[in-house]
């Protein structure tokens, strides 16, 4: 067990995968990961079940999805604890019960619109929703740099964005979270920022000195905190560089930081990250990391091997 962060945002990890995985099972790795109303985990990979659901200290309760998706990506829980999943290899966002009947599917799978054309969806990232209402956005995605808005029933409400790198334009939609107040955080990976919108999508800031921000995720317990999962931003030459990701950063809503977790380059070691893809926060405040450590890092190791892809950030209060 080693502890990252300090005073307040202070987390306790022994650096293990998390979660009692049935025997035999794999998670490959863990792409998304998302906290229901009671602090049950649902952990979407792309190993032996696609769909693997914990309650918080790890024991098993079910799994489900097997022979429904083609790449798992983001997954997310509504405030009436339905699953949302997004599939970024046949472009579409299905919405299931907690035990996983399909309730509704936004998308025709294996279709998508032309690239960059801003009608949804070109491999969709994930979903986020608003506030005191049943209506959700959709990070689309890899191929579009839009986020649409739908209603709770599945009808497209608006869209924004573009593909640049200018304030309001994307390269790579990758996540989305929405606060308390309505405010729209995107993760905009590969420009290295985290923007920030209204509802209606118009734009109001950006934070910059990130690594690569591949994942955002507010507080669910009221305090005014965002947390950014960043992956690794240098180059193989300064591999062994500090504070460069990959890491968790804390901010609170006005964009200071105020804690990084790991300062150390990607690695399996307690303390260290490989690729932060997804974050979720319970109501202790621990933390789940979701990483794409076999994408990234473990299949292009000789020979290839699966790493860790899931770790819990037990909140340790000051």
């Amino acid at each position: 067990m080693v502890t990252l962060g300090e005073g307040k945002h202070t987390y306790a990890t022994t650096g293990a995968n998390w979660g009692d995985l049935p025997a035999g099972a794999v998670y490959k790795e863990a792409t998304s990961v998302a906290v229901d109303s009671q602090d049950n985990v649902y952990v979407f990979n792309r190993g032996t079940h696609p769909m693997v659901v914990y309650d918080s200290a790890g024991s098993l309760l079910r799994t489900w999805g097997h022979g429904v998706f083609d790449t798992p990506h983001g997954v997310a829980v509504g405030p009436d604890d339905a699953v949302y999943c997004i599939d970024s290899g046949d472009h579409t966002v299905r919405k299931f019960t907690p035990e996983g009947e399909l309730l509704m599917t936004l998308g025709t799978a294996g279709e998508a619109p032309p690239p960059m054309s801003g009608e949804p969806f070109n491999r969709p990232t994930t979903v986020a929703f608003a506030p005191n209402s049943d209506g959700f956005y959709v990070a689309d995605g890899y191929s579009n740099a839009h986020v649409h808005k739908f209603s709770g029933a599945g009808e497209l409400l608006h869209s924004w964005g573009a593909s640049g790198t200018q304030p309001g334009h994307f390269s790579i939609v990758h996540d989305i979270a929405v606060d308390a107040n309505g405010r729209v955080y995107i993760a905009d990976r590969e420009n290295h920022r985290v923007q920030i919108f209204g509802a209606d999508g118009a734009y109001i800031d950006q934070w910059v000195n990130l690594s690569k921000a591949a994942c955002v995720a507010v507080d669910p317990r009221g305090e005014d905190l965002v947390y950014v999962g960043e992956y690794f931003g240098g180059i193989d030459s300064n591999a062994m560089g500090r504070d460069l990701g990959p890491r968790v950063s804390i901010l609170d809503t006005a964009g200071n930081v105020l804690a990084r977790l790991g300062r150390e380059s990607y690695g399996d070691a307690p303390g260290r990250f490989y690729s932060p893809h997804s974050l979720a926060v319970d109501s202790n405040g621990d933390i789940y990391v979701a990483e794409v450590s076999w994408s990234e890092y473990g299949s292009k190791l000789e020979p290839p091997r699966e790493l860790r892809s899931l770790q819990k950030l037990i909140h340790q209060p000051a």
